[in-house]
């Protein structure tokens, strides 16, 4: 099997330097960046199998870079590095598309756990739905799944891998009610180490995208259990 590769943005030297000695200890190959704008132009020269974003750094944020990498690469997986802590930051990492967040300080096991995690989810979600059309009907709404788009009425707005792997549970199971441990085990894995507050907020940002088209959210929440989609 080939080995991973792995971008690390990290404009600490000792933090960056530490990550890369980690990683490559791991088996992992990787490439790193002292800055936002040596982070772009790598990602633009190479595939990556994950990238791991420090928030605060010259040039580009790790917003930015998050949201530009989910536009070019939609299964490359992205994990923030952040120092702060309020909800609201970790929100908006979440919309724009990352996949998980560690807040600073972290261990190096806590690290490579969440790392290992995301492989295994993405190896395992690899041929899991491959009767699945590539165009899902939520009424009028389509989910497509080859672009990562919701198509209504002539319009579109992206969607992120795991906002589409929420729906394709949905489509799978119309009418039922999946309970949010259910949900996490699905889309994010079983070695998931997150609250499910991060399901509830991927929810919450679908909602918002439906809405944006003007278009009725098909997804019903099911106080103290889940979620159930109307479709």
């Amino acid at each position: 099997m080939s080995k991973k590769r792995i971008l690390v943005a990290e404009d600490d030297p000792h933090i960056r330097t530490g990550l890369v000695d980690t990683l490559e200890s791991e088996g992992y190959h990787v490439a790193s960046a002292a800055n936002g704008k040596q982070a772009s132009s790598l990602f633009s020269q190479e595939t990556y199998d994950l990238a791991l974003l420090d928030i605060m750094m010259p040039g580009k944020d790790g917003y930015a870079l998050c949201q530009e990498f989910r536009a070019k690469a939609p299964h490359t997986a992205i994990v923030l590095l952040t120092a702060k802590s309020q909800e609201i930051d970790k929100v908006l990492g979440l919309k724009l598309g990352a996949d998980d967040y560690i807040t600073k300080p972290f261990g190096v096991l806590e690290l490579l756990a969440r790392i290992e995690a995301i492989f295994r989810r993405t190896a395992a979600a690899a041929p899991a739905v491959p009767e699945l059309p590539s165009k899902l009907p939520f009424g009028p709404v389509t989910a497509n799944r080859a672009t990562y788009k919701l198509e209504y009425q002539q319009q579109e707005i992206p969607l992120t891998e795991r906002e589409l792997k929420l729906l394709e549970q949905f489509h799978l199971h119309p009418g039922e009610v999946l309970n949010r441990s259910t949900l996490l085990d699905r889309v994010w894995g079983i070695e998931y180490y997150g609250t499910t507050r991060t399901l509830d907020q991927h929810i919450a940002q679908l909602r918002k995208k439906f809405a944006t088209l003007g278009a009725q959210d098909p997804i019903e929440t099911v106080h103290g259990v889940g979620y159930r989609s109307q479709s």
